[in-house]
């Protein structure tokens, strides 16, 4: 079967016997893995769109359960990306971060747009990238239905006096209810969440990501919000450290 899709491509790797593999990320099938013949390193125009950071269109092959790129051409390069180390870097967390996140063989045109909203936005951007980041995964977290709530007390439903954050249960939690889960025990899971956290993570949720062009997070509510988000992800979402983690700052 040949077939067609617009697609970005999330990795690329060589496996032992020395066939070129790709993880693309295709608009038509979700996310897939295919051999390829095309190297990112050529000169053509089926090999720029082989490399990071590029919205391209795919010719596939498809035989049982195995697909092939036999083809490529880019749609839109982001180039400007790969000029700036901490956008390279930053993005690249991202793309890993997609791909532990989406299933094999299940299209999301949601979070497909998402990450060429991202792409958009982090290109032009002039500092505080990780921003975009944490915006990025608590967006997608939303596209899949594993967003946390926010809007009341996870436990009991009030709307008051929100000052917690509680990983096991997914969500804001009272005072209260906090004293009520377990009485006299410490939860690692459960973080203080002042105002400014508690309205940086209602804006993510209630806005579109192209509205974030410009907001920046201070370095203390930056280092809260990631701490609770790489621990919600890896308790709902099964995604503990991402590799590029180590070679990122905000």
């Amino acid at each position: 079967m040949y077939a067609e899709t617009e697609g970005i491509i999330l990795k690329q790797f060589k496996t032992l016997n020395g066939r070129r593999m790709v993880v693309l990320f295709s608009k038509k099938y979700g996310k897939i893995s295919a051999g390829t013949g095309i190297s990112e390193r050529g000169k053509s125009r089926a090999a720029l769109a082989m490399r990071p950071f590029t919205h391209g269109r795919y010719d596939l092959y498809k035989i049982r359960d195995s697909y092939s790129v036999s083809g490529a051409e880019v749609i839109k390069a982001y180039y400007k990306i790969g000029e700036d180390v901490d956008k390279y870097m930053c993005s690249s967390y991202v793309l890993e971060f997609t791909d532990q996140l989406l299933p094999e063989n299940v299209p999301s045109a949601e979070i497909f747009k998402l990450l060429l909203d991202f792409f958009e936005l982090i290109e032009t951007r002039g500092k505080k990238h990780m921003t975009l980041a944490i915006a990025f995964q608590l967006k997608a977290m939303q596209a899949i239905g594993s967003a946390p709530e926010m809007k009341s007390c996870v436990c009991c439903g009030i709307k008051d006096a929100m000052t917690l954050f509680s990983i096991r249960e997914g969500g804001v939690i009272c005072e209260a209810c906090r004293n009520n889960i377990d009485p006299g025990h410490i939860d690692p899971l459960i973080y203080a969440a002042d105002f400014a956290i508690i309205e940086a993570l209602k804006y993510f949720f209630g806005n579109p990501f192209k509205s974030m062009e410009h907001i920046a997070l201070s370095d203390k509510v930056f280092g809260d919000l990631q701490v609770i988000v790489r621990e919600y992800r890896a308790y709902h979402l099964d995604i503990g450290t991402l590799k590029s983690e180590a070679f990122i700052s905000n």
